[in-house]
This record gives C-alpha cells, structure tokens and sequence, in this order.
C-alpha cells in the first residue's frame, strides 16, 4: 500500500504543479491506492495539499532565508583581503588588519596588524661654507607598528598602535616603543554620518598629508612645512583631544577640536632648534577645524588617501584655521607668552592612474632664534605640491614627484627651505607590499645651515 501510494503521489506531481488553487482537498480508494481530488466510493479523505505555487514560494522563503544567513555569517569570519582590490602582481590588497567576530555578539570583534616600513639611504651633505662635507651610508626601520583595534558595540569602538619609528636611524639605536593613535571612536550616535566622535589620542587634521596614514603616502618622509604643522598646533598632531566629525552625503566634510597643547620637545624657532629653556607650560587648550569641499557630482572624496591604483576619481578642497594659545616659556631672565595660529588649504584630485595634491600653510607666533634676546616673534608660510601616475600595464608601476618651498622666517633673509622629490613606487601588492626607489634633494638657507643634502633611498613596506 505504501509503495502505491507514493507512486500515486508522483504520478500527481505534475498534476500538481498546474495547479493554482490556494489548497486542494485529497482522496485515496482504499483498494488501488488511487489519489483523487472528489470524494468517492471507496475513497477516504487524506486532507489539504497545499498548492504547487505556493509550496514553490514558500521553498522559496526558506532557501532565501538560508542563503541570507549564509552569506551573513560569511561575512563575520575572519578575513584579510579587500574584495574591491585590484589583482596586483602578488594578489589583492589586504584589510588593513585582520578582523575578528565574537560568534555570540557579531557587534564586539578585534582587529591585528603590522606596519613596516624599511629604508636603506645614502646621505650627502655639501656645505656652502668651509665646513666639511660628508657622505654616510644608513639603514634603519622608517616605522616599526602593531596595529589593534576593538568593538565593544556597534557605535563605540577603540583603535590604538604600539611603535618604534626610525628604529637605527642615524645614531639613535634602537630606541623604545610608545604609543601612537590611541582613541576611542564612537560612530553615527544618532544614526547619521554627520555626528561623530573621537576621543583621547586621535589626529586633528592640520594637514592633508599629515592625516593620510603614513602606509597611504607616496613617500615615507612627509614635506618638512607639513611635519612642523604637525606639531605646531598640539604634540605630533594627536595630544589628547576630543574631536567631532561628519559628513554630509561625501559632499562636505568637517571636524572641530579641543585638546592638549604644544609639547615643549617639539617646540622649534625658525632655525629648526628645540627649546631648552628653563620652563616651559601652556595655559590653555588649543581649538580649531577644518572643513573639506567635493563640490563635482561623482567627485566625492570618500579615502584620505595619496594611493588610488588607477581606479575611480576625486576632487576636493579644503581649509582649516588651528590654534593653540598661552605658551609661556622662559629662557634665563627671558619670559615670553605666545600664541600659535596655523592656517591650512589643501586640494588634491585623480582620475584614474594620475594623481595630484597641494597644500599651504601659514603660521603665526613663529620665535626667530631661542638663544636671543629679546625673543623676535614672526610669521612663516610654505607650500608643497606632488603627484603620481600608476601604469596599471606595468604590474602598478607609478613614478611620483614633490616640489616644496618654505619660507621659515617673513621678512628675513636666509631662512628658505626648497626641497625637490622624484621617485617610483611599485605596488606589488597595493599598499600591502610595496617596494620604491626616490631621490631627495633639500637646500637650506644661510640661517638654516647653508647646505644641500641630497638623499637616494631603498624603500619597502608591508602592511597587514
């Protein structure tokens, strides 16, 4: 009986499947096993069978269902590579870092990673004066960092990285490793991309360049004008702060901040000397903003970033106005109180393989020489701009130039930095494994120890 009733079973299936009916009533003779839809003599009632079409979507439902969660938690498994890579000559580009879900709350995870970037140099000082010129050979780890990050909910995040940069640089040995970005992030608190936090040791965007992770630069060494701004305003960019963030649909950025002051070791007059005086403080926190334009339709800047590969295309411009008040310092029977005022405009732009960026910088409470009396406060400005084009063709080949001006000291003769950079990366792996060859050629004034030093470096990088 079993054997019959499946085959009449099967044998009803593509009767079945013509059938559009909500449900359909079923019956069975009891002596041939036959299926019938209208009762009968000898037919006994099996019940409802459901139609064709809707058991077709309801097994659709289900293997929509299985598919979604699928895919879901496909998604939550550690992974590595950036899916929207470009296949490099050594394979797509990685995260950065390697994320990690917690199975029971996918909104807690941990990222790892390293940065590494190598540097072996030849550097050639010739002197305008009598003063000997030298010629010295260096190999040294330009950055050394560990890189980890954790979600504690799906707002609030921590990012943070122990380093040890210019590790053998010079005379400097190996050094000791401290802490770099260390903040807490807390992302769309009301749901909008326009309000966001960071807190603690979070960059504050006094320069494009300075902003973009060192892995994203065309050249390990940033211009010289953007690495004073970097300090000028609060201590390597970072010092503990508060910052708020946000954009509106990529077309408008925007942050402001508060925070800790300038750090008196990277406090430098107009000649690139620390102060050494007998006491230093600031009073106040410094305070300021920034706010970055993509006014073309397709344009968006979405990445701070001088590496594109090729693909896609951005234009931006942008300004922002620091300050960092009340430094008081006091150098003998000298005191001083000054305050620090940066102003920043940046634009950069790509289309596909060619790239370009520029940025201005004009400080205000610039001291002219420490080891003077009476201290002389002035003004300096400066400039750089640089560019790339990656040959897709060539396995990502991209030759890269940096022009700078700076003018440390307005109003006085022999304070003028040029520099000049011609190079070529090649992105084995995009940013992940990357190999570069560049030549640099500073030329500083008088006051600025009336030389030119002329650098060729071997660069490398891996960044997971």
């Amino acid at each position: 009986m079993l054997k019959k009733t499946l085959l009449s079973f099967s044998l009803l299936t593509p009767f079945a499947c013509a059938l559009y009916a909500q449900s359909v009533t079923l019956y069975q003779d009891t002596e041939t096993g036959a299926i019938y839809t209208k009762p009968g003599e000898n037919r006994v009632e099996l019940g409802d069978f459901i139609g064709a079409k809707e058991a077709f979507i309801d097994h659709q439902k289900i293997s929509s269902t299985i598919t979604k969660k699928e895919l879901k938690l496909k998604k939550k498994l550690p992974k590595v590579e950036n899916s929207k890579s470009p296949e490099f000559l050594l394979g797509k580009q990685t995260g950065p870092n390697m994320k990690i879900y917690a199975f029971d709350n996918p909104d807690m995870w941990v990222k790892l990673g390293v940065r590494l970037q190598g540097t072996f140099e030849n550097r050639q000082v010739d002197y305008a004066d009598n003063t000997p010129d030298t010629n010295v050979w260096d190999a040294y780890l330009r950055r050394v960092r560990f890189e980890v990050g954790v979600g504690f909910s799906k707002h609030v995040s921590f990012s943070m990285d122990i380093r040890n940069d210019k590790a053998n640089y010079q005379n400097k040995g190996e050094q000791e490793f401290n802490v770099g970005d260390a903040y807490l992030k807390i992302k769309k608190p009301f749901d909008t991309s326009l309000v966001n936090f960071k807190l603690y040791r979070g960059k504050i965007d006094v320069s494009r360049t300075e902003t973009v992770k060192s892995a994203y630069v065309l050249h390990y060494d940033r211009p010289h004008v953007a690495d004073e701004a970097a300090q000028f305003i609060t201590h390597n960019r970072r010092g503990t702060n508060v910052k708020m963030y946000g954009d509106w649909k990529k077309k408008v950025h925007y942050e402001v901040a508060f925070g800790d002051g300038v750090y008196s070791g990277k406090f430098h007059d107009a000649t690139g000397a620390s102060f050494s005086g007998d006491s230093f403080t600031q009073k106040s926190f410094f305070y300021g903003g920034k706010v970055v334009l993509s006014p073309f339709d397709g344009w968006e800047e979405k990445k701070r970033t001088e590496s594109y590969f090729g693909q896609g295309k951005h234009f931006e411009i942008g300004a922002a106005y620091w300050k960092s008040p009340n430094i008081a310092y006091t150098i003998g029977t000298v005191s001083k109180e000054i305050d620090h005022e940066l102003i920043n405009l940046e634009m950069s732009a790509h289309y596909k393989g060619a790239f370009v960026q520029a940025e201005y910088f004009k400080f205000d409470g610039v001291v002219k020489n420490f080891d003077t009396a009476p201290q002389t406060i002035g003004q300096s400005h400066g400039w750089y701009v640089t560019g790339e084009y990656v040959f897709e063709d060539l396995n990502y080949v991209a030759p890269f130039v940096r022009y700078e001006k700076w003018d440390k000291l307005e109003d006085e003769n022999g304070y003028n930095l040029e520099s000049k950079v011609a190079g070529v990366n090649w992105y084995l792996r995009g940013n992940t494994t990357k190999v570069g060859l560049a030549i640099q050629k500073d030329t500083y004034g008088v006051e600025l120890g009336n030389k030119t030093e002329t650098r060729y470096k071997l660069t490398t990088q891996w960044f997971f």
